[in-house]
């Protein structure tokens, strides 16, 4: 159990109560190592700035929970190829790609604890190292062969890139609606769940109904656990989280939170919400943060989160009964339970 690196960093999760992440994914510990392994394998390159930043990218402490959704999944349904674990990586690859990418463009400096790779190596090698990770992503899917598995990934990722345009649009711009929030997620965040999720359910021959249940369950344990993650940056501990608090405030990002605060508060309130969202920087964190307090936003998203969560579950209900079934629904309920 301990070869996998990534399952060693699930473990700090052991401090959300009544919720065991060992548990959750001792059923897929075989394969996360296999995929450790692949993607290790894959990072090679010649040349030794590309190996150096993606290898610290890539170990650098991530939870692992997309590519543990293409072996959930597979392994719900039966799978009993190996073409999950290529498909793992894959998915881990994208994801990593657009981290890279995210962080050079909300000139970030700390993620999981660790300095960014662009506050390390620079942007143009982050960007870069990016493209790279991309790439070598569709040279690993193209060796399944499976034109089906090429579609809902290139989908995927053209979709995630729509979703950066769109959060880009949408920074400073106070009068984001629940909506426009909602389908950033959907684009940025919860389309590679819910591709994620689809891969494993190709791969096992599914029938489309049963397909379509696992993408369903994907885009909404990614929801719930997107609308957490800006839920962390007005409440968490940062030694937990390994970010700044208020980095999304900085940023000018209209959140679930604050886009409540803003519907909820006293003239007052939403004047000095609206001008940290238009001017950024961190100046007004304390105050905002107050407004959130004294309007319950928090408690809005959280509810919103579990509302998600709620969805996934009800997708999972065609499913057979199976240990990795189980896993799922607890995994639902991490997404909203979680601390940091």
């Amino acid at each position: 159990m301990t070869g996998f690196k990534g399952l060693r960093n699930i473990i700090s999760f052991s401090r959300v109560p009544a919720l065991p992440p060992l548990e959750i994914f001792a059923p897929i510990v075989v394969d996360m190592n296999a995929v450790d392994t692949l993607i290790r394998k894959r990072l090679h390159s010649d040349v030794v700035l590309i190996r150096q930043v993606a290898e610290y990218i890539i170990h650098s402490g991530g939870k692992r929970l997309r590519p543990a959704l293409v072996l959930f999944a597979a392994n719900a349904l039966g799978y009993q190829g190996r073409h999950h674990h290529e498909l793992a990586a894959v998915v881990e690859f994208i994801h990593t790609s657009t981290l890279l990418h995210d962080d050079v463009v909300d000139e970030s400096d700390l993620r999981r604890g660790n300095k960014t790779a662009n506050a390390l190596f620079g942007n143009a090698a982050s960007v870069l190292v990016g493209d790279f990770l991309y790439s070598r992503a569709f040279q690993m899917m193209v060796s399944v062969d499976d034109m089906r598995v090429m579609q809902v990934l290139a989908e995927a990722t053209n979709i995630i890139a729509e979703g950066e345009v769109l959060q880009l649009l949408n920074c400073h711009d106070a009068d984001v609606t629940v909506e426009g929030y909602l389908q950033v997620i959907r684009c940025k965040t919860a389309k590679l769940f819910e591709a994620a999720a689809r891969l494993g359910a190709i791969l096992a021959g599914a029938s489309p109904e049963i397909e379509q249940a696992m993408a369903d369950f994907g885009m909404h344990l990614g929801t719930a656990f997107q609308i957490i993650d800006d839920v962390l940056d007005y409440s968490a501990n940062e030694a937990d989280t390994g970010k700044h608090l208020g980095d999304d405030l900085a940023e000018g990002k209209p959140t679930l939170p604050l886009i409540h605060a803003m519907q909820h508060g006293t003239p007052e309130q939403i004047a000095r919400v609206r001008h940290a969202i238009e001017n950024g920087g961190r100046d007004d964190f304390l105050a905002v943060l107050e407004t959130i307090q004294t309007t319950r936003a928090l408690e809005f998203a959280r509810d919103h989160a579990r509302a998600e969560a709620d969805l996934a579950v009800k997708a999972l209900q065609r499913l057979p009964a199976s240990i990795f079934k189980d896993a799922l629904l607890e995994l639902a309920g991490f997404a909203v339970a979680r601390r940091f």
